[in-house]
């Protein structure tokens, strides 16, 4: 039983070719800026800039988003050397094939079907929550049974998700348009809300700019970061540590720009363009989330904060009540994008692993119009919509996080093997200072891991021995490397 039977890159390449199986080359440098910018930039930088300043990190901030950001370029250069390298649909999915075996690369694909699909369905939530608020400011409540805080069925987020469903079917670069629309609203509103607050900027509140450090109060049980259970560290407030700490909870407001990998096959050059929107759109952002976090600690003092919408009530503390509007427009539009491109990303890991034979390889045909894996698409449309509209999903979030950290260890180990194992391989772009870089990129990931509860961890666990029974029950039997290895015919 051969679990760790590698895929060649080339053979890797040559799939792509089939007629039934390829997707459409309509990518450039700039979509795919466009497209990490837009998954990336969600109500986080509207939320969490203000909450980590308050709670954790003080006027700090702005230089845990640095570190954050950092940590994310280790992960971004080694996701940038393999997207170049090997710019085929399925991301870290199909690093892992290359480098690792087709076990492995099951298991990061089944963590990433965890990561985006979960993820979009989270999104879409919080979504319908910004809708319903504005529609109530506006005077158009919507009934409490279909969108609120606890609707019996979330229409809202099921529409939502509906709409971008057909979006994506209907073709990369249409997908690609409407999201360039709302990624420029998103960054207007971003703009706007940095320049009209940098008028109500007084240089007192930005001291101290590191407050003195304060003992977190210790969680026990299953909530309490794994850490902590394994070396008695209990988290700091404030502080250099609290720098650290605050790191790895903004850590998570710069995911998803892995999710640019995923569209490698429908780059038209992809051995040029995929490094640039990589680290482009993770510099960008890096840039736009210290902006934010300068500007509110400096409008407002960092204990007055409020946890719920800090940049808002910041605002309206000055007397600017017009900006709590302005800044819902702009999470309406940054959730849009957001779901939307998880839910590619997500259409495009399975359409690898169909492809592969791991999971009905009829589901991997491409639409002969639109060029798109439109019954993939249409598959996760309705299990994001079902989710958003039908379960509650808030106990869940941290399972995101923790699946898009493992995809980076993964991700980061694999250009080490990958150098050793072929070295011949021509490479648009290197990571640099292989292997301490991947190495330190692990290290950082694994840190931020640790920081997760152990009931995170448990859920992680559980979700992967249910990963492992299903490669075994059909992956397995199914796979087409298998099939070749027997002599057989690759099931169509």
């Amino acid at each position: 039983m051969d679990i760790l039977r590698t895929k060649s890159v080339e053979q890797s390449i040559r799939d792509t070719e089939a007629p039934e199986h390829r997707l459409r080359k309509r990518l450039t440098a700039v979509d795919l800026t466009i497209f990490g910018i837009g998954v990336i930039i969600g109500t986080g930088i509207f939320v969490l800039t203000g909450q980590v300043a308050k709670l954790t990190a003080g006027p700090a901030v702005a230089l845990s988003f640095v570190v954050a950001g950092i940590v994310c370029g280790l992960a971004a250069l080694c996701y940038a050397e393999f997207a170049s390298t090997i710019p085929v649909a399925g991301s870290a999915y199909t690093f892992s094939f290359a480098t690792l075996g087709e076990f492995p690369a099951w298991i990061i694909g089944w963590d990433l079907m965890l990561e985006m699909a979960l993820a979009a369905a989270v999104v879409a939530v919080g979504w319908s929550g910004y809708f319903a608020s504005l529609l109530e400011s506006i005077g158009l409540p919507l009934p409490a049974a279909i969108a609120g805080d606890d609707p019996v069925v979330n229409v809202p987020a099921m529409v939502i998700v509906f709409i971008l469903t057909a979006v994506l079917v209907a073709g990369i670069k249409l997908s690609s348009r409407v999201n360039t629309v709302i990624v420029a609203i998103k960054v207007a509103v971003i703009l706007l809300v940095i320049l009209a607050g940098l008028f109500f900027v007084k240089a007192q509140n930005y001291t101290p700019f590191i407050p003195a450090p304060v003992p977190t109060e210790q969680v026990a049980g299953l909530k309490a970061p794994l850490i902590q259970v394994l070396f008695g560290i209990t988290p700091v407030s404030f502080g250099v540590i609290g720098i650290f700490s605050a790191a790895a909870i903004v850590f998570f407001a710069f995911i998803g720009f892995d999710i640019v990998a995923t569209a490698a096959e429908e780059t038209i050059d992809p051995q040029r363009d995929m490094p640039r929107g990589i680290i482009g759109s993770l510099v960008i952002c890096t840039i736009l989330y210290v902006a934010v976090s300068l500007v509110v600690v400096g409008m407002q003092k960092y204990t007055e904060l409020s946890t719920s919408a800090p940049l808002a009530d910041a605002f309206a503390a000055v007397g600017q009540n017009w900006a709590a509007g302005l800044i819902s427009l702009g999470a309406i539009a940054g959730l849009t994008s957001v779901v939307m491109i998880l839910m590619m990303g997500q259409t495009r890991v399975l359409f690898a692993m169909c492809r592969d034979g791991l999971l009905p390889r009829k589901l991997a045909r491409v639409h002969p119009k639109f060029g798109t894996p439109a019954r993939l698409t249409v598959v996760i449309g309705v299990v994001s919509a079902l989710l958003s509209g039908f379960i509650s999903l808030g106990a869940l979030a941290e399972l995101v996080n923790i699946g898009t950290l493992f995809a980076f260890v993964v991700v980061s180990a694999g250009v080490i093997i990958l150098r050793r194992t072929r070295p011949d391989l021509p490479r648009a772009f290197r990571t640099p200072l292989v292997p301490w870089l991947p190495i330190l990129s692990v290290l950082a990931c694994l840190y931020l891991m640790l920081n997760l509860p152990v009931e995170t961890w448990l859920r992680f666990v559980i979700w992967m021995i249910v990963g492992a029974v299903l490669y075994f029950a059909y992956g397995y039997r199914h796979s087409r490397m298998a099939r070749q290895d027997a002599g057989q015919a690759p099931q169509a």
